[in-house]
């Protein structure tokens, strides 16, 4: 085998074997302590937006581990016509907080933060605080209900106004699952900072 054939080998062997860590979600996802001793950047940029935009850290991690497990460059699934032709991604969602494209402009523009990333962390979670604080401003949603926020989180604040997810009863039961893991991680948040 010549050196060169080796040394390519080699090369793509290391390759495979480094920087899959960068985006991926920390290893216990039900346990919020867990996460913030595995990921201190989390527990520091959840901080910052809890004392930003009130949101409780609690609701940012149930929202963000709904959206995207913590997968900071996850993305929406592909479509296909015919079940084999790609058709391109469902939705331009990406990132922790799975914002879309103009959401995500609309935030860059208002907090003058035009080198803000999805796939970064503290931007990601003072989105979801700026989203969430103009949702409880504009729609009376309590910061501390994790519950109405996904919901307004997921149907933008025009949909939720009109009831959109009233006709949507699995989201409905999402929304649900969010609000009892926003207490689960509450009550877990209350415990590790002891």
């Amino acid at each position: 085998m010549s050196r060169l054939l080796r040394a390519s080998i080699l090369l793509i062997f290391l390759a495979s074997c480094g920087g899959g860590g960068k985006f991926s979600a920390p290893r216990d996802l039900d346990n919020a302590c867990a996460i913030l001793r595995e990921r201190p950047e989390y527990a520091r940029a959840m901080k910052s937006t809890e004392r930003r935009w009130g949101i409780p850290m609690a609701v940012q991690m149930a929202a963000i581990h709904q959206e995207s497990k913590f997968v900071g460059n996850a993305r929406t699934p592909h479509r296909f016509a015919l079940g084999i032709i790609p058709m391109g991604r469902q939705s331009s969602a990406y990132g922790y907080s799975q914002a879309l494209d103009g959401t995500w402009e609309e935030y860059q523009r208002d907090q003058h933060r035009r080198s803000a990333k999805r796939d970064r962390i503290a931007d990601a979670t003072d989105f979801m605080g700026w989203y969430m604080d103009e949702s409880a401003a504009t729609l009376g949603i309590s910061k501390a209900d994790a519950r109405n926020q996904y919901l307004a989180y997921h149907e933008g604040r025009t949909g939720f106004a009109n009831g959109s997810y009233n006709d949507k009863a699995w989201l409905l039961e999402v929304a649900d699952r969010v609000a009892m893991r926003a207490e689960t991680y509450a009550a877990q948040l209350q415990s590790c900072r002891r």
